[in-house]
């Protein structure tokens, strides 16, 4: 490796999803050649990557070389690949025929994964379906043994130390003989390969070996080991991994197969690397499917860093790379920023790999007019038929609008449309296109105003304005990308590439509040140049299970000499010398008690020591904002990263340009100004130093660079492009005394970014598994009277319902209000929901004057009350539950407030017991995620006031009005639809529906729903529910008013803001002393997880949009004085008129995740027999409700557990002659095996042995069978 052939070509492609990419360096030449073809071409040749190759080398050699021979390679020194082979049989659905293998009581586990919905406001419940094809379920069973056990396990019983270092035991053998009938009836139906993923692996993988071993014996043709791939705790992400691994591999190995077959017997002496997901390169051998669904989009990370950041630029990098369907996002600051685990289309893949966040934005995204505001995806148009200036009949997207607006130059590009794929742009069509849509916006807005001679939007502006919400769209995610992680986006440089990237990246930049602009001049094939510049990458790790410490740190070092052995060794099998490989190791660490983990590089301090302990806790601390005192530092896994550097391509420096730059022509180029009389350049005539003030154009390749105004860009040495934003941030005038439609979404995503942002800071900042892993957490923005503004959609319970608290808070304190102000509260007659639900209150003051609201409601895990984890079953009263906090200063003028807020934990009380109430049980995790509570809403109050400084306090204040007004207009216009599609004559103006549903104990819940179609108005009349009960299931006002506003948001099928205007048009009465208005005296812990539950049930019956889910969040918490646990159980979602049920979900008024299986058994004294789902429990129907799940835990010692659930005396109902759904149920299985029925709600004492079962509820189903 490392010598340079002379007189040979080096291939660097990038196999993309539309076009391949090669650029080729060729000896004596001082720049590559680039190529692009089409991916696809089948009436001209089978593969494009050959294709590509095959033209170069007949170009190169002036021999011709016949499509139907093999290439000969003597002229190849060697050949890097990028490739998205893997990434489309993901997201087609197009992979290998699989199985998977699991252990018993497990066969469902990857299907319900974490439990919670993709989208919450999405009836339909769309879940990307299963990779694989049959479930077979393995005899075996391998359990932890937990420190306390150690002494006391039978003398029969003997334990195994796995490979992590715990203890385990072998609780089932694997039954080999009972396994082989499974196996072979796989094959005898066509399946041949298995994803392997069985319950502690991680830690001793004999089991699933033993299964390699006899499915590839039977002849099984490819098998994925959890174990091998990925050998870390949690076993949904691992199993996962394997089922990727083994859909996809067979598929790539393939394609790579045939690309071989393409090539002479030389090739063996030819290097070909195929670029991985985590920036490095493999041989084919070691190319697997896991590791492959980033294999493009590394290449351009690649690209841009190794290029740029200590080249260009010392500032770290924004990567940029907007192509026709979406645009990728990145970071880079001298290393790679990498994940472990990572979504794909639904699949969830644990693998080293870079950290891209794909947005659904890209030149190919449709452009809508909807409820008065502009709209910009997330759908596309795609390839085919693509944009309207694609002459195949598509629709309106970003690239119309860039050509309308002079961004994209017909004349060069290229002329590939029409029938005979020989006409140019169609920029007449595209006109015509937007010419229709300006009526109907240009009517839209007379009818706003209220004046038939206002000024109309012209074609370009509204093109203008399309572009501008597509840059706030993309913008988003950045901001989230960098900030998340505690770095400010503004001191980062932009680069920029990718089809459509650089039309976009001054506006990009200035809306981000960046000076710099970098644009590589191959920035149109950079992921595929990136494949020149990556090294060859081994990885590999172990897991090892410690508290971090001098005997841990010994053995860390045993662990890594070994690994780094390992890794060496491959390295030089492919024929690296010792001298060209770098190592690097790394351990995963965590804080006890927490699930974050950060993956901690080696680095050796002045004194020649490492401490990795010292890196976590300043890294932890960079990252989250705080460090967690008096905690250990576990150990979970260690890593060895081995790198073979290769001879990468070189930049070549450009002699100092002589002479001023020459135009090529002049174009009109829209900007907000106006038209412009626009120069445009080629690059390949520019030189090192012309500097081009804009406006201007530069043609890079097939790529159009757009200069705007008061930017200015410079030639670099290398021939990059970098552009100087003079103008970063500029104050923004627009409409204050009517919407501008344009702003209108650019506030909705600002508005909406701010509460997302808060989120993620309230995420980073929080200790508590809640909080940070659950995200049972909700974050908001208010105007001065207390009215929504923008809700992050994180649980939906709180939809709305913090609302009535600012309000309640704002009445309480009037005028004793003051700037430093921080209030916390958490009562329901507060308009609070449950005690566990702490809401913290931040007013905003600006030159003295009250302006605006932040606000954030998190679940803590324990306020006190009766039992552990505050959610008694059988609490009577408020003050049985925990701590009521109606109104309190946390911080006060900007001292925290802390003595004050203890007594308030830890003595809860009332007049009416004589006895004490447990206060907090969990005292410091209570104040540290309430200073994280407290931070959030400063993050936020940061975020807004840079709003008003850019667009000044009046427009941002108008526009919290105007969202609210256009989130109102959209339900106005689904009440008008519903309204006059469940309207029994033509002519009524009016309807009226009634409905009623039951709780267990036989409380009603009425309503009486009226619906105005006329004026687009509704009103729901709870006048008949029954009165507040001697339980804990009434629920506070704010609850029902989030149910509304959650059931509305859904109807209404459209993205729009989730703000106060949507409850506008909406009336709500609750009859005063009902269970759905208590007094403030009343238990209410279970009117906000089941009672909300049938709220919704009732209020979608009556709208007859889907019939009744699982109607209940199925609450669990069990523990001792030295810990607790909580957690939510999925069930089945009720059928619609189009769609089946989903099984095993989190239905409405939840979306929080579910606990992995490994780690409830490593930290908790459980064993998981079952967790799978309950067959048969959906309603059945002409759409089936989706079925329940089945939990059965076993408990190793004694500890108190309650259960707080719904639908085990009422079923949940099925719609228009579907069946209803299972009821729920909830059993102890005593040691003799006796079944006790527990009821819906019950506390006990468990002892070991015992096993809880929960059968959750099914959700009802939809139409008659006949």
């Amino acid at each position: 490796m490392g010598s340079v052939s002379e007189g040979k070509l080096r291939f660097c492609i990038d196999r993309g999803g539309t076009f391949t990419d090669v650029y080729v360096e060729i000896p004596g030449q001082a720049d590559g050649q680039v190529l692009k073809l089409l991916s696809v071409d089948p009436s001209n040749y089978e593969d494009a990557p050959v294709e590509g190759i095959r033209r170069t080398l007949e170009e190169f050699t002036g021999k011709k070389i016949p499509r139907n021979t093999k290439i000969p390679t003597d002229n190849i020194e060697w050949i890097r690949m990028g490739t998205t082979v893997a990434t489309n049989a993901l997201l087609e659905r197009k992979g290998e025929n699989i199985a998977l293998c699991v252990t018993q009581g497990f066969r469902d586990l990857l299907q319900i994964g974490n439990q919670a919905r993709p989208s919450i406001f999405d009836l339909t419940v769309s879940k990307p379906s299963n990779l694989y094809e049959e479930v077979i379920e393995v005899n075996e069973r391998i359990e932890l043994v937990q420190d306390k056990e150690v002494g006391n396990q039978d003398s029969s019983t003997t334990l195994f130390t796995g490979v992590s270092g715990e203890l385990v035991k072998v609780v089932k053998p694997l039954n080999e003989e009972a396994l082989k009938p499974l196996l072979k009836g796989l094959l005898t139906r066509g399946i041949s390969c298995l994803a392997v993923v069985l319950m502690h692996s991680y830690t001793y993988p004999q089991h699933e070996k033993k299964v390699e071993t006899l499915a590839l014996s039977l002849g099984f043709k490819h098998v994925s080991l959890s174990s091998a791939l990925t050998p870390m705790v949690r076993a949904v992400p691992r199993g996962l991994t394997a089922s990727v691994d083994a859909y996809l591999t067979p598929i790539i190995k393939e394609y790579l197969s045939g690309f071989i077959s393409k090539f002479d017997e030389g090739l063996g002496k030819v290097n070909v690397l195929f670029m991985q997901s985590d920036g490095g390169l493999a041989p084919e051998s070691n190319f697997s499917g896991h590791k492959a669904v980033l294999s493009g989009p590394a290449g351009g990370v690649v690209g841009y860093s190794q290029t740029l950041f200590g080249i260009e630029t010392e500032k770290p990098l924004i990567g940029f790379d907007m192509g026709g369907t979406s645009t990728d996002v990145s970071r880079y600051a001298g290393s790679y920023e990498q994940v472990l685990e990572t979504q794909i289309s639904g699949a969830i893949i644990q693998a080293p790999q870079l950290d891209i966040n794909t947005v659904a934005a890209g030149g190919g995204s449709k452009l809508k007019f909807q409820f008065g505001a502009f709209r910009v995806g997330p759908e596309s148009v795609g390839a085919h038929p693509g944009p309207v200036c694609y002459r195949k009949g598509g629709e309106l997207a970003v690239t119309d609008a860039n050509l309308i607006l002079g961004y994209v130059i017909p004349d060069y590009f290229p002329s590939i449309f029409g029938p005979k794929e020989d006409q140019p742009l169609d920029i007449k069509a595209t006109r015509e296109e937007f010419a229709k849509l300006a009526q109907q916006i240009n009517a839209y807005r007379r009818n706003q105003v209220q004046d038939p001679s206002a000024k109309d939007m012209t074609v370009e502006e509204i093109a203008l304005g399309f572009v501008d919400v597509a840059n706030e769209t993309m913008c988003r995610p950045i901001r989230q990308l960098t900030e998340m992680k505690g770095h400010e986006t503004k001191n980062h440089s932009l680069a920029c590439f990718g089809g459509a990237g650089p039309q976009h990246a001054c506006a990009i930049a200035r809306s981000l509040g960046m000076k710099e602009v970098l644009i590589h001049k191959f920035c149109g094939i950079l992921s595929a140049y990136g494949m020149g510049l990556a090294d060859v990458v081994e990885d590999t790790q172990e897991p090892y299970s410690a508290v971090y410490g001098p005997e841990s740190v010994i053995e860390v070092s045993h662990r890594e000499g070994v690994l780094l052995k390992q890794v060496k060794q491959k390295l030089q099998n492919q024929g690296f010398r010792e001298e060209n490989i770098l190592t690097e190791t790394y351990l995963n660490l965590r804080y006890e008690g927490t699930d974050t983990t950060i993956m901690v590089k080696r680095r050796i301090a002045e004194d020649g020591m490492c401490d990795y302990a010292a890196e976590f806790v300043k890294l932890f601390q960079q990252e989250y904002g705080f460090k967690l005192q008096n905690r250990n530092i576990l150990v979970c896994d260690v890593r060895v990263r081995g790198i073979g550097v290769t001879n990468i391509l070189k930049p070549q420096a450009l002699e100092p340009a002589s002479g001023s730059p020459k135009a090529e022509s002049y174009y009109k180029v829209y900007f907000g100004i106006g038209w412009q009389e626009t120069p445009l350049f080629k690059l390949e005539n520019l030189g090192n130093g012309h500097c081009l003030p804009g406006p201007a154009i530069i043609m890079n390749g097939n790529s159009t660079v757009i200069v705007e105004p008061n930017c200015r860009a410079t030639i670099t040495k290398y021939g990059n492009i970098r552009i100087e934003i003079e103008s970063p941030l500029s104050t923004v005038k627009v409409a204050e005394k009517v919407a501008d439609v344009v702003q209108l979404s650019i506030f909705n995503h600002r508005f909406m970014g701010i509460a997302e942002q808060m989120g993620r800071t309230l995420q980073r900042t929080s200790i508590s598994t809640n909080i940070k892993e659950r995200l049972d957490f909700s974050c908001a923005l208010f105007d001065p009277n207390g009215g929504l503004v923008a809700n992050a959609p994180h649980v939906p319970v709180h939809l709305g319902a913090m609302s009535s608290t600012v309000r309640w808070q704002l009445n309480y304190w009037g005028e004793n209000l003051n700037e430093g102000d921080v209030l916390v509260t958490n009562h329901p007659c507060a308009g609070g929901s449950h005690l566990p639900d702490i809401t913290v209150v931040t007013p905003v003051f600006y030159n003295g004057n009250l302006v605006f609201f932040v606000a954030n409601r998190g679940h803590h895990a324990e306020v006190g009350g009766i039992t552990p984890g505050s959610m008694p079953p059988f609490s009577k009263s408020i003050w049985e539950e925990g701590a009521a906090i109606k109104a309190f200063k946390l911080v006060e003028k900007g001292t925290f407030q802390e003595e004050g807020i203890v007594k308030l934990l830890q003595y809860p009380c009332s007049d009416d017991f004589k006895h004490k109430i447990p206060g907090t049980r969990r005292l410091q995790d209570n104040l540290s995620d309430l200073r994280a509570q407290v931070a959030a809403n400063q993050r936020g109050i940061i975020l807004v006031q840079e709003l008003i400084e850019q667009y000044g306090l009046d427009t941002v204040q108008a526009y919290m009005t105007y969202v609210q007004l256009n989130a109102e207009e959209a339900v106005r216009e689904m009440l008008k639809s519903v309204g006059a599609r469940v309207s029994l004559r033509s002519d009524e103006n009016s309807v009226t529906i009634e409905e009623e549903d039951y709780m267990d104990d036989g409380s009603v819940i009425h309503l009486k729903l009226t619906i105005d179609s006329n004026k687009g108005e509704a009103y729901f009349d709870f006048t008949g529910t029954s009165e507040e009960v001697y339980g804990n299931w009434n629920a506070p006002e704010a609850v029902t008013a989030a149910a509304v506003i959650y059931c509305v948001r859904c109807l209404v099928d459209v993205d729009i803001p989730l703000n106060q205007g949507c409850l506008a048009p909406v009336k709500i009465h609750i009859p005063e002393g009902s269970f759905l208005s208590p007094s403030d005296r009343a238990a209410v812990v279970g009117g906000n997880v089941l009672t909300s539950q049938r709220i919704t049930d009732v209020i979608f019956t009556a709208f007859q949009a889907c019939a009744c889910s699982q109607g209940c969040m199925n609450n669990l918490t069990f523990g001792d004085d030295s810990f607790g646990y909580y957690e939510t159980i999925g069930g089945g979602s009720g059928a619609g008129p189009t769609w089946n049920g989903t099984s095993g979900i989190q239905c409405h008024m939840t979306n929080t995740r579910m606990t992995d299986p490994e780690i409830f058994e490593q930290r908790y004294p459980v064993v998981l027999h079952q967790f799978g789902l309950r067959e048969n429990s959906g309603g059945t129907g002409f759409h089936r409700g989706g079925d329940g799940l089945v939990r059965e835990i076993e408990f190793r010692r004694p500890v108190i557990v309650s259960i707080l659930s719904e639908r085990r005396v009422h079923a949940p109902r099925g719609l228009k002659g579907g069946e209803n759904g299972a009821r729920g149920a909830n059993y102890l299985i005593k040691k003799d095996k006796r079944r006790v029925y527990l009821g819906g709600k019950n506390s006990l004492q468990v002892l070991p042995g015992e096993i809880l079962q929960i059968l959750t509820p099914g959700g009802g189903g939809w139409g008659s069978i006949l």
